[in-house]
């Protein structure tokens, strides 16, 4: 594998973390992401040990849950799930990936300054562990996710809160001036999440393994390694295609085509 790849447990959603111990030994695959909601049902304690133990590199965790901005009732909780992830972060490594959650009845920059004021404690946390914070970016139809529905606006969202980003593939490549905003976002942009998609799927998420769908995805990895990023490029498929064929045999030839592009950018 390229230096730089990582394989996302997102791309094996129905496995458990054993599952996912199991096939990444077996497809010598030692550089992932790790899912939260996977350890937090393994038992995060005995999970981190496991994952630390199997000596594998760890990219960045995701499914970390959201708040709804509007609801103040719901920071609570969530800011202990993410100080937790913090903790988990600091023994295993890697970024955490955030949504902003839902803006509900604020508009953006008011749930920008709720998300804000939700997120101190845990960035005082995460700058004192040494963690990076990143904002993950959605598509428009993902709106009870994110606020946040295009790279750009991840970018200056980033800035706003003085964490990183994470540039999600599928989400952003039909974007406009997308080439010269990675360019510009070299002070931000801490993770990178690579799948493929085909034009004319009108269903959410329905990732396709690189090289099966219309994303130009050699022009972009290009961009991104121009702008002179360093951190990962993590394989994350999700959805129909993905279950249809089965985790084992997608994420195979995701790793293939993805290190290939990896290095002939090289």
């Amino acid at each position: 594998m390229h230096p730089q790849l990582s394989v996302s447990a997102v791309s094996s959603w129905g496995w458990s973390l054993d599952e996912d111990l199991a096939f990444w030994a077996d497809a010598g695959i030692d550089r992932v992401g790790l899912s939260f909601r996977k350890l937090v049902e393994a038992g995060l304690d005995a999970a981190v040990a496991r994952v630390r133990g199997a000596g594998l590199g760890v990219s960045n965790i995701v499914e970390l849950g959201w708040w709804e901005l509007d609801d103040r009732s719901t920071w609570a909780a969530q800011q202990d799930r993410l100080l937790a992830a913090v903790d988990a972060a600091a023994v295993v490594g890697g970024c955490l990936v955030l949504t902003t959650g839902p803006a509900g009845t604020l508009e953006w920059d008011a749930a920008t300054a709720a998300l804000a004021e939700a997120l101190d404690p845990v960035r005082a946390a995460a700058d004192a562990a040494g963690v990076v914070l990143t904002i993950e970016h959605t598509g428009p139809l993902r709106l009870d996710l994110s606020f946040v529905t295009t790279f750009s606006d991840g970018v200056d969202l980033a800035r706003l809160l003085d964490v990183g980003v994470c540039m999600e593939v599928n989400s952003c490549f039909a974007e406009r001036a997308l080439v010269a905003t990675i360019a510009a976002a070299s002070d931000v942009l801490r993770h990178v999440q690579v799948s493929d998609f085909v034009i004319g799927s009108l269903c959410t998420p329905d990732r396709a393994v690189p090289g099966d769908g219309d994303i130009p995805l050699g022009r972009i990895v290009d961009a991104v390694l121009d702008s002179g990023y360093t951190g990962a490029f993590e394989l994350e498929l999700v959805g129909p295609r993905i279950e249809s064929e089965g985790y084992a045999a997608a994420i195979a030839r995701g790793v293939l085509r993805l290190d290939a592009l990896l290095s002939s950018s090289a």
